[in-house]
């Protein structure tokens, strides 16, 4: 009778250490479950989804100086695509003037103005003349504020018998201001100049 007693007794004590151990496993699956539910919730809110065409696209975040020599680079393309790139049609110029002045100070201004007093917009619209422009490189100096810029580029100026290419080399200071819808990156040309505008060759 005692060595049934006994019996009972060692399984009890082995149920109580697997319902222990169950217990503790229990809890250990469960906070673990906890804590990678709390970080894939972390995750999904730090993403950014960016709705393009119907379709969702993920945009990744970083830091501005990580990219401000990218964004640089395309706040001068830009500014150039807009003030360069011409079809004989004033509203059509007024239009991409308007956009690239955004985008600098009065320096831009002035050399719009200048142009325009020599007639130069007139004579592309009496001339039929297209023009466009190609960014070949631009050189950043991010060592100091304002950084500076150099732009190079290729100028095409399309006639119906011929097309002219020209070399253009300007160069400038970039300031930041906030950004807006007419001015994305948040930069400002100052101290704007055109260095070089010579004719290369001219294509029949």
């Amino acid at each position: 009778m005692f060595t049934q007693f006994k019996n009972i007794d060692t399984a009890f004590r082995h149920i109580k250490r697997f319902s222990i151990f169950l217990i503790l496993a229990c809890i250990l699956i469960s906070g673990f479950a906890i804590y990678k539910g709390f970080d894939l919730a972390s995750r999904a809110q730090d993403r950014v989804y960016i709705l393009a065409n119907g379709k969702a696209l993920e945009a990744a975040g970083a830091e501005r100086r990580d990219n401000i020599s990218v964004e640089i680079r395309d706040h001068v393309k830009m500014f150039h695509h807009y003030f360069f790139s011409m079809d004989p049609d004033e509203k059509v110029i007024r239009a991409n003037i308007s956009v690239a002045l955004n985008l600098a100070d009065e320096s831009a201004k002035k050399a719009y103005d200048n142009l325009r007093e020599k007639g130069y917009f007139n004579n592309l619209i009496s001339a039929n003349i297209s023009q466009e422009i190609t960014i070949d490189s631009t050189e950043l100096g991010l060592d100091q504020y304002p950084y500076r810029f150099k732009c190079y580029a290729t100028q095409r100026l399309i006639r119906s018998s011929s097309t002219l290419v020209r070399k253009l080399i300007t160069a400038g200071e970039i300031r930041n201001v906030s950004r807006s819808d007419d001015n994305p990156h948040g930069f400002l040309i100052q101290d704007w100049e055109t260095l070089d505008n010579h004719d290369e060759h001219q294509k029949p």
